[in-house]
């Protein structure tokens, strides 16, 4: 069986390219990094322990500042401290170095060899 391809297509909403477009333009990389960048602070947070809950407010307080001027709703104590954490990490550059290295690391590593498929079961 031939190995995998390092690369896959995957379809993706026309709104979160374009979003990826724009914030990749700002810093400097291709939409596929900025996806690639987006995913992997995702799964870091997620790894970090971010609830359902959590993730769900942060993705609605985002939403809401793209339409409103004012000041964006309030987050809870321990949700506004890790939105804190990850802007100033964010600020450094680490978490960019971190991302960075990651991608490089897994882009360096051989590709996996394609699990058999499994065969269905008759009806």
């Amino acid at each position: 069986m031939p190995d995998a391809p390092p690369f896959v297509s995957v379809k993706l909403p026309a709104a979160l390219v374009n979003q990826a477009r724009e914030a990749a333009q700002t810093m400097r990389r291709s939409v596929a990094s900025q996806i690639e960048y987006w995913a992997t602070l995702g799964k870091a947070l997620e790894h970090a322990g971010l609830t359902t809950g959590d993730s769900q407010a942060l993705i609605a307080r985002q939403e809401r500042a793209q339409y409103s001027v004012g000041v964006p709703a309030p987050l809870s104590p321990e949700l506004d401290a890790l939105h804190s954490h990850v802007l100033a990490v964010a600020k450094s550059g680490s978490l960019n170095e971190r991302t960075r290295a990651v991608v490089e690391a897994k882009r360096a590593k051989p590709a996996q060899p394609a699990k058999p498929a499994r065969p269905r079961k008759a009806s």
